[in-house]
């Protein structure tokens, strides 16, 4: 075995990530790494500590679960993030590049180059995912027509 890199081609979104060292084992540690960071965040600590409150090993697990579903595409994760995260009253959109920037060091820190660029792309995807639902979503009562109706006006 050669210990010459092969660069390999980025999986599309859709996609598992195939690299051998990349399992969840892995993944398990690099997302107690990563929160470990968050916890530590003057910011984001708080945040996390006020909805977590002593029960991060639960939390740790969705987390892998949900991180294993990202990149590993193997369906461990059932939950719903975007209802978890409209609770949160606290986050305001910049909370979310501070949680990008923990997460871009973490793999960087972790990763091969070529793996953490896969990881901040998903990651930078789900940023953006979760920013619209919480920050740019139409009141509810309007309804897709509405929005229909505003851009004809509009335009």
């Amino acid at each position: 075995m050669s210990d010459t890199y092969i660069a390999r081609p980025k999986p599309r979104p859709e996609e598992a990530l195939k690299d051998p060292a990349v399992n969840r084992d892995f993944i398990g540690r690099l997302v107690r790494e990563f929160y470990r960071r968050v916890r530590s965040d003057a910011r984001l600590g708080p945040i996390f500590a006020g909805e977590i409150k002593d029960n991060w090993e639960p939390h740790l697990e969705k987390m892998t679960d949900f991180w294993c579903a990202v990149i590993l595409k193997d369906g461990s994760y059932h939950g719903r993030p975007v209802p978890a995260h409209l609770r949160l009253k606290t986050v305001v959109e910049a909370d979310f590049d501070i949680w990008l920037g923990h997460f871009r060091q973490t793999v960087g820190d972790l990763c091969t180059p070529a793996v953490a660029a896969v990881f901040i792309e998903r990651a930078e995807r789900i940023a953006k995912s979760l920013k619209l639902a919480m920050f740019f979503r139409l009141p509810a009562a309007l309804g897709p027509d509405a929005a229909r109706a505003r851009t004809r006006d509009d335009a």
